[in-house]
């Protein structure tokens, strides 16, 4: 999108780049993150180390971290002190559970903000576990909210010609992602029951067996209901008074999904997939990781690029996700521990080859 972003690490880099799965001895959890930052590394035990940290809020726009809530003002760094340094700084705090509120303490990943928000207890089917999504959800709504959040600031900025702290954190991303089943709860006291691949207020909707795999098919609202009778050969439907409304077609669908099964087990993936969407239909294949790796809209629409890679050679990274009309979207390969450290503390913050070798030997970069 544009932006510089330095992401600093300690001496040798973090432990995020020994997390699975690795391709030819790169890590695919770290590129994915990484692609097309700048790497300095830095000792924050230090106190020469620090002070360098600080010429970067100098001359920096936004500043994030996610230490737990106190450890970056134990360390000096809170948001009192960097406003001192530079009155224009945005400074972005992910947390597990915010700054402040009644577990504030806590510590926690992406599986904790599922769990404490109750999406971990309504995901899968009635009999089955608390289950979590396969990928991390929370972290995800998170780094938007702090994005956006920090987008806000600067255009703010422009107005006042002030930065200000901003604070986001997983439980509040998890709450939000589950933010209707709390409402009608607090509203009626019913329970949102776990209905599986189902979506509960568009029936029929559903996961449903083919005869060489799965298709999902969505077809709740009421002009692609009527679209779905005709195609599927169930007229019947569009005259039976059970079915004239949404409310009807939720209090009936078991009758509807067992429509759906029945038509569905006489085709193929493809077949059906065509015959639906070419009536308008919104459905689609169940595609395992193999066909979706090789599936053309992942290349066509550049969702993933291959790019070079210092330790595997190449490696596909999350590709140009927003397409612009006017502005090119790089993306780049993500880098070594400390690759930048003379084009930063060099170049942007003026020390001599002979002030950072004498860092780097006394451990703080």
């Amino acid at each position: 999108m544009g932006a510089e972003v330095i992401k600093v690490e300690k001496p040798g880099g973090e432990e995020g780049r020994q997390n699975p799965p690795f391709v030819r001895g790169q890590s695919a959890y770290w590129v994915q993150y990484n692609s097309g930052k700048k790497s300095i590394t830095l000792n924050l035990r230090d106190d020469g180390a620090k002070e360098l940290l600080k010429g970067l809020v100098r001359v920096s726009d936004i500043f994030i971290q996610n230490f737990r809530p106190g450890v970056i003002q134990a360390m000096g760094l809170g948001y009192d002190v960097l406003k001192e340094l530079n009155p224009r700084i945005i400074m972005v705090n992910v947390s597990a559970f915010g700054q402040y509120g009644p577990y504030v303490d806590w510590p926690g990943f992406d599986p904790v903000g599922q769990a404490v928000s109750g999406q971990m207890y309504l995901n899968g089917w009635p009999d089955t576990p608390p289950l979590r999504t396969f990928f991390p959800l929370v972290d995800r709504i998170t780094s938007l909210h702090a994005a956006i959040g920090a987008l806000a600031a600067l255009r703010e900025r422009e107005l006042s010609g002030e930065g200000q702290a901003i604070d986001v954190c997983l439980a509040d991303s998890g709450f939000s992602g589950n933010e209707i089943p709390l409402a009608a709860f607090l509203g009626t006291g019913q329970v949102q029951p776990k209905i599986g691949n189902q979506v509960g207020n568009m029936p029929p909707s559903d996961a449903f067996p083919c005869k060489d795999g799965w298709v999902f098919v969505i077809a709740g609202a009421n002009e692609i209901f009527r679209r779905l009778c005709t195609r599927i050969g169930k007229e019947e439907w569009l005259t039976d008074p059970r079915f004239a409304d949404r409310n009807g077609r939720v209090e009936n669908k078991e009758i509807l999904l067992e429509g759906m099964r029945e038509w569905l087990a006489t085709q193929t993936v493809a077949e059906a997939v065509q015959k639906l969407t070419e009536a308008g239909i919104p459905s689609a294949p169940i595609n395992d990781i193999p066909t979706a790796a090789h599936d053309p809209h992942l290349t066509e629409r550049e969702c993933l690029v291959e790019v070079p890679d210092p330790i595997a050679g190449t490696i596909h990274v999350s590709g140009k996700l927003i397409k612009m009309s006017r502005s090119e979207n790089v993306v780049g390969s993500a880098p070594m521990p400390g690759q930048h450290n003379q084009e930063i503390y060099g170049g942007l913050l003026g020390l001599s080859d002979e002030e950072l070798e004498a860092m780097a030997e006394a451990g703080s970069v």
